[in-house]
């Protein structure tokens, strides 16, 4: 059971509860091996929200596409444990959409609080549009005082990984914030030309 699985399981037992039938649920979901039993789970209304991201999770690392829509839901959702096991689901899926989706959620302001995630599976996914969704999201947070200072770091990161040259004058930007400086001047470095 791969790293990322076992996590999730773990934290979907416990939020499983004791409820009649919860366990066998759990359990069922757990261990089949049929994608149509957990495209079902998305499908048909009435399940708990464990439950959809169980069926979800283990679609999108599966390949099954019938995954997607729910799983950009969750990566999106307020819960980080959510929105991580939704970004690598996504990351393993393969579907074309999924950079365009996470590109619309890093970008979106009123969900900014939720767009750690959708940035660093931007970067996992190396798509055209991560860099001009990290710039975007980047110059909005060197704004003064704007409390999401991890989304900016991450910002950072991830386009001293991507390695792209666009990123140079937003980085050179992110020089004058001291929560962002240093990790800035690594980005800038990995950059051909703007050292």
């Amino acid at each position: 059971m791969d790293e990322e699985l076992r996590a999730l399981t773990e934290r979907l037992r416990v939020e499983s509860g004791d409820g009649p039938g919860a366990s066998a649920a759990y359990d069922r979901l757990v261990a089949t091996g049929d994608l149509d039993e957990l495209a079902a789970v998305l499908g048909e209304p009435g399940h708990p929200l464990w439950a959809r991201e169980l069926a979800a999770f283990r679609l999108g690392v599966a390949g099954d596409r019938r995954a997607f829509e729910s799983l950009v839901l969750l990566l999106n959702h307020r819960d980080p444990p959510r929105c991580a096991s939704a970004a690598h689901a996504l990351a393993r899926l393969g579907d074309p959409r999924t950079a365009r989706a996470a590109a619309a959620l890093a970008t979106n302001e009123l969900r900014v609080a939720y767009a750690l995630h959708p940035v660093r599976l931007l970067v996992e996914l190396r798509a055209p549009e991560a860099v001009p969704a990290l710039i975007t999201t980047l110059e909005r947070r060197l704004r003064p005082h704007d409390p999401y200072r991890r989304v900016a770091l991450a910002c950072v990161e991830g386009l001293g990984t991507l390695g792209d040259d666009r990123a140079g004058p937003v980085l050179n930007e992110a020089l004058a914030h001291p929560a962002l400086a240093k990790e800035a001047v690594r980005a800038l470095a990995r950059i051909p030309g703007s050292r």
